[in-house]
């Protein structure tokens, strides 16, 4: 009695069986049993659909059966709607029968127990069933008629090109449940992915031509290297993907271990991750949501900036602040569109962009309307909002929703009604709007934070891409060798290593006594650096153990037999490099399960305390590099203020593509690389301190 069906992908028999159980079947309101006929029958599931529960001939009429063994087929999915003191007999029962897929709701979590979850996981993976949970609020296939959720929904769902994957199952209520504006295609609620994770159900919805945007509400990724590939293949449909990452602060990374066994990884490291494959990064579960419904509406941008209209100067200020903080670029207009706003605007309202086209309303609609079009109409315009409020009872007003769609019709670029606080995700007349295709938005903020989400995708999808040289071979063998041994580098050896990869670096030798320190400094010439060279000793300038600009032999004997006396006669001479200078900072650490990320920010001694970095997976080529120096806030540092010469960008982002081809190479080997400085000079650049942490050490200590 074996399932037959022939599938295309893994998670068919999950995600659309021909045929479906309920074990936990029940004729009783609100129960969870209940609830799942009601939604598989709302839905229109045709496969077919059996209940199991011996109290019962029949339920809304689905035929029940005493046991899983008395039903007339093996059912190709199995829902669990019981407790955790029965799952795991159950279970066992429906892998005798075939079943190849199944969703638990429950937690796995029972008094005295504590191995109830890894025996259910172990047992499902050695049978090749495919699992939605445990500790779920399992999912919906709009696509599939199948609603598996023992929870309650509102009835007037309708398929679409959104995919909805979360590990919250309250905001999978407040988005699927509660929000009538999206229409999804899948929406699952994950939980403990005891089998199936979020890769996997990205691969599955990626293989569907309905998929138009994917949404992610993220502790972790389980399993990274699928997870990447997912989103590679993400970039390879052109499906834009939008995540929430928890797990920022230390506190939420570790509730949510807790919650569900999720190791949330450095928050860096999924910054860098999402960077590298276009991920659009929000704060909120409101810039989740407006980003899908922007994305659904606007996955083709052109070329410009953004326009709005509004009611309020007030208002406009705040869309001034809002774009500047996100990085949204305001379009310009152009001398005919400024004539145009002029012709129409009451006297004394400025004809610019963000517009407050509200006077003294003498000749609204005409002038509202007339503005707004003449925005939209620019060559500069490639995307615009509509900002005003709702009326005195919470609506709409319907004039906004004409005007929107008028002018996307005329000019074929996305708009959007923005509403300027909350309430419109269930309001008839925003939905039928939105899933008309003029989509009306809550709230400025989450307005604006779509909309650059929106275009970053935009400019992501228009990168050429990168053409990264290959490391030697050599002399990566070498320093893996070297790495493999497990003893620290020490600065010395670890700048030799930057520069067998190509990065400039200051000359320097090791001196064992005083008179080892004269000649090296007569070999590299006045004036020197001296600093300590004992082991041990990470951060040398907090010990006193760094002196600068000994420009005579006597000022360097002095310093020497200083440091000696304090820190031990180890030390290392280096050239001090001239004229005016920026200190940055380059810089690799090894994420436990995203692997190498590499840093590039502002630096010197205090890198800790400016915090102006930015994050990305290795390797990159130097266009990449530019990028990623441009995004630093005080990058205008490098353009040269005060007198002072620009720095070489083109030698910096050299540099940096060359570090992080080496931190890629050597990633498995090093648990960090800390080079800091690194000085950005009017030409080149050169790194004058490397802190090398072998991987070895690390596990060694540990």
């Amino acid at each position: 009695m074996k399932p037959t069906a022939l599938y295309t992908h893994r998670l068919d028999p999950l995600l659309r069986p021909s045929s479906l159980a309920i074990v936990g079947a029940s004729a009783r309101p609100g129960s969870v049993g209940n609830m799942l006929i009601r939604h598989l029958r709302l839905g229109g599931y045709p496969g077919a659909l059996w209940g199991v529960n011996p109290n019962y001939p029949e339920i809304d009429g689905v035929p029940c059966y005493a046991s899983l063994q008395d039903l007339p087929a093996a059912p190709e999915h199995v829902v669990f709607g019981i407790g955790d003191d029965r799952l795991e007999q159950e279970l066992a029962k429906a892998i005798e029968l075939g079943a190849r897929a199944a969703t638990i709701f429950s937690p796995l979590s029972l008094a005295g127990d504590d191995t109830l979850k890894d025996r259910v996981r172990a047992r499902a993976r050695e049978a090749g069933m495919v699992l939605c949970g445990a500790n779920c609020m399992g999912f919906y296939n709009f696509h599939a008629g199948l609603w598996v959720c023992g929870f309650e929904t509102h009835p007037r769902h309708r398929p679409g090109g959104t995919v909805l994957l979360t590990h919250s199952g309250a905001l999978f209520t407040a988005l699927v449940d509660s929000e009538e504006r999206i229409d999804y295609g899948l929406a699952v609620s994950p939980g403990q992915e005891l089998t199936t994770t979020i890769a996997d159900y990205m691969d599955f919805a990626l293989d569907q031509p309905w998929t138009r945007v994917i949404g992610l509400f993220m502790e972790t990724a389980r399993d990274p290297d699928g997870f990447e590939a997912a989103l590679r293949k993400a970039n390879e449909k052109n499906v834009p993907v939008v995540a929430l990452k928890v797990g920022r602060t230390e506190v939420s990374a570790r509730l949510a271990v807790t919650h569900s066994g999720a190791i949330t990884g450095d928050h860096a490291a999924y910054s860098a991750l999402f960077e590298r494959y276009g991920v659009g990064q929000v704060r909120t579960v409101e810039e989740l949501a407006a980003s899908l419904m922007v994305l659904e509406a606007a996955r083709d941008i052109g070329p410009g900036g953004i326009v709005s209209s509004h009611d309020s100067g007030g208002e406009r200020g705040l869309m001034i602040d809002l774009c500047h903080d996100e990085g949204v670029r305001l379009a310009e207009p152009g001398a005919a569109t400024i004539e145009r706003l002029t012709d129409v605007l009451d006297h004394g309202l400025e004809p610019v962009n963000p517009l407050d086209h509200w006077g003294s309303g003498r000749n609204f609609p005409y002038d509202f309307e007339e503005s707004f079009k003449a925005l939209m109409r620019d060559p500069d315009t490639a995307m615009g909002a509509l900002v005003l409020d709702r009326t005195v009872d919470g609506r709409v007003q319907p004039i906004n929703i004409r005007l929107v769609a008028e002018t996307f019709a005329e000019t074929g670029k996305p708009s959007f009604v923005v509403a300027t606080h909350q309430g419109s995700g269930t309001d008839p007349e925003a939905v039928r709007a939105t899933r008309a295709g003029t989509p009306v938005m809550d709230g400025l903020a989450s307005f604006v934070a779509a909309a650059r989400v929106a275009f970053d995708w935009r400019d992501f999808k228009a990168r050429p891409p990168m053409r990264i040289a290959p490391p030697d071979p050599q002399s990566v063998e070498t320093w893996k060798t070297r790495l493999a041994g497990g003893e620290p580098l020490e600065e010395a050896e670890a700048l030799a290593m930057l520069a067998d990869f190509g990065i400039p670096t200051a000359p320097c030798e090791i001196a064992e006594d005083e008179a080892a320190a004269v000649a090296a400094a007569d070999r590299i010439g006045y004036p020197v650096a001296l600093k300590t060279a004992t082991p041990g000793i990470a951060h040398k300038s907090d010990v006193g153990g760094v002196t600068l600009g000994h420009a005579t032999e006597d000022a360097l004997r002095g310093a020497y037999r200083d440091m000696a006396g304090r820190l031990g006669p180890r030390a290392m001479i280096a050239t001090m490099i001239p004229g005016p200078k920026v200190e940055l900072i380059l810089g690799m650490t090894r994420d436990a399960t995203l692997g190498p990320v590499v840093l590039i920010g502002f630096g010197g001694i205090h890198a800790e305390v400016l915090k102006d970095v930015v994050f990305a997976r290795p390797p990159f080529d130097e266009t990449e590099a530019r990028r990623l120096i441009d995004r630093l806030r005080l990058r205008s540092l490098l353009d040269g203020v005060r007198g002072a010469p620009p720095s070489d960008l083109d030698a910096l982002a050299t540099t940096a593509a060359r570090f992080s081809v080496l931190a890629a190479a050597l990633g498995d080997a090093v648990e960090s690389i800390d080079v800091n400085p690194l000085l950005a000079l009017p030409a080149g650049c050169a790194a004058v301190d490397a802190l090398v942490v072998a991987r070895r050490c690390i596990d060694t200590a540990q």
